[in-house]
């Protein structure tokens, strides 16, 4: 967008009784192929254009969006938005103005962009995937292989005379194998990510993640439905960080706190988990698939501690949480796409590493459940009650391993796990995916060294 155009609208904004208004000006192109029973199943790829208006009139966002950029439009779309404003209501100070240079996002570094599937290489990756899960096994009856490509540019403009631009890439591979056996089916899966572009498929062990998606689905076949009721439970790293995201993660964000939808609330310096746990959100991660150099109000990201050694020390937040709720802006304002208003939320998430070694984290539990997989669950984010299912889940006898479980779920709040996870191991690991709230779907990380948990309810057969 011409920048002298954006002024105008700002201006006009302002005209109209907003004490702060932002455009957000995206195009995004993405492109899918999916591989399935050895065929492509799906081929797309497309171009998205919008722009988005946020006007705030003393305490309240109004917004709004068009696909089209002449001055018109834009207008017709300020008149909107201040037909609605509210007539009277206290102002919100959104403290000082976000302030630097106009730049690209250095941390997306666009790379390899997709032209044709059988040119750049994709279908090779896919049929290779699919070749490695059926090998594992002839009890493996379907591979669907996947990969995602997305390139969004952007432009930020706002009423303190901010103008940012970004250049942000993701690109994503995705196995998914169904193992049978006498009736009996289970399912597998990995999906690597990074913010980058298709370069990220050439260091990507393809063979490998085929395998461990079907070995996953092959061993559950043969395991006993899991055993019900409270018990130790260690917790896999990696995606087994989906448990506290969901549960504590939402829950200490800012959008939640000014809804007082948290159980969080006022405990600010208090101990709110075990000493051995800390917790970080990191937007500054290279290439991490829920990093970027500055958030979608044009903050730049930071490294924010959220619980340090068992004690809550801040929330995430953008602008508006941080003036409401009184605490340090995070760079955490996030949105799908230029349809949605940003609020805070997270981006890469994850329980920071400890001392114990596997052996010392079996050793401890002594009889229980070792949930190495977690899988998809639920969770209120006003409550934290959670339930989550165990995609491959061991029983741990007198501190070793024993036979695999199926059908084991984990069920409780996150702010009363939280004071029961009593070791925490160093085998960090973090995990892609994506994570939907009031703003849309964003890309975010997950992640967490294995952690023992003591107790915690575990769903299965009695």
């Amino acid at each position: 967008m011409d920048p002298i155009q954006a002024r105008r609208i700002l201006d006009h904004a302002c005209a109209r009784g907003a004490g702060f208004a932002e455009l957000f000006v995206e195009e995004t192109r993405f492109s899918s192929i999916q591989l399935r029973d050895r065929r492509v199943e799906s081929a797309s790829a497309g171009t998205e254009f919008g722009i988005g208006l946020r006007m705030i009139f003393g305490a309240q966002v109004l917004y709004g969006h068009t696909s089209r950029e002449d001055l018109g439009a834009l207008e017709r779309l300020v008149e909107d938005l201040a037909q609605a404003r509210p007539r009277n209501g206290q102002d919100l100070d959104l403290g000082d103005p976000i302030t630097g240079r106009s730049f690209v996002d250095a941390s997306a570094r666009m790379g390899r962009d997709p032209s044709d599937p059988q040119k750049d290489g994709r279908l090779a990756v896919l049929r290779l995937a699919d070749e490695s899960a059926r090998a594992v096994s002839s009890r493996v009856v379907q591979a669907t292989i996947g990969i995602l490509h997305r390139r969004t540019r952007l432009t930020l403009f706002n009423s303190e005379g901010l103008q940012r631009e970004g250049d942000r890439t993701w690109t994503r591979f995705n196995v998914g194998v169904i193992a049978e056996h006498q009736g009996v089916r289970q399912t597998g899966s990995e999906a690597p990510g990074e913010g980058r572009g298709l370069e990220f498929l050439d260091g990507l062990d393809v063979v490998a993640n085929a395998r461990a998606a079907a070995d996953r689905a092959v061993r559950m076949l043969d395991a006993s439905p899991a055993p019900a009721g409270e018990m130790p439970v260690l917790i896999g790293n990696g995606f087994g960080g989906v448990i506290f995201h969901e549960a504590c993660g939402h829950p200490l964000e800012t959008e939640a706190l000014r809804r007082k939808a948290t159980p969080f609330a006022g405990r600010i310096g208090e101990m709110v988990a075990h000493p051995c746990l800390t917790a970080i959100d990191d937007g500054t991660i290279p290439h991490a698939w829920g990093s970027l150099e500055f958030d979608d109000e044009g903050t730049p990201t930071t490294r924010t501690t959220l619980i340090e050694n068992g004690v809550l020390r801040t929330f995430l937040s953008d602008r508006i949480g941080a003036a409401e709720c009184g605490v340090p802006r995070s760079g955490s304002a996030r949105r799908e796409s230029y349809r949605y208003a940003p609020v805070s939320r997270m981006r890469n998430t994850f329980i920071a590493a400890g001392e114990s070694s596997q052996e010392d984290l079996l050793a401890s539990m002594g009889d229980g459940l070792w949930a190495v997989r977690m899988g998809g669950g639920s969770v209120n984010p006003a409550t934290g009650e959670f339930n989550f299912a165990v995609e491959e889940g061991y029983l741990v006898k007198g501190g070793k391993v024993g036979a695999a479980v199926r059908g084991a779920t984990l069920t409780g709040k996150g702010h009363e796990i939280m004071p029961r996870i009593r070791m925490v191991g160093r085998d960090l690991e973090m995990a892609p995916g994506t994570c939907g709230a009031a703003s849309g779907l964003v890309p975010v990380c997950v992640g967490q060294p294995s952690i023992l948990v003591d107790p915690i309810l575990v769903g299965g057969r009695s």
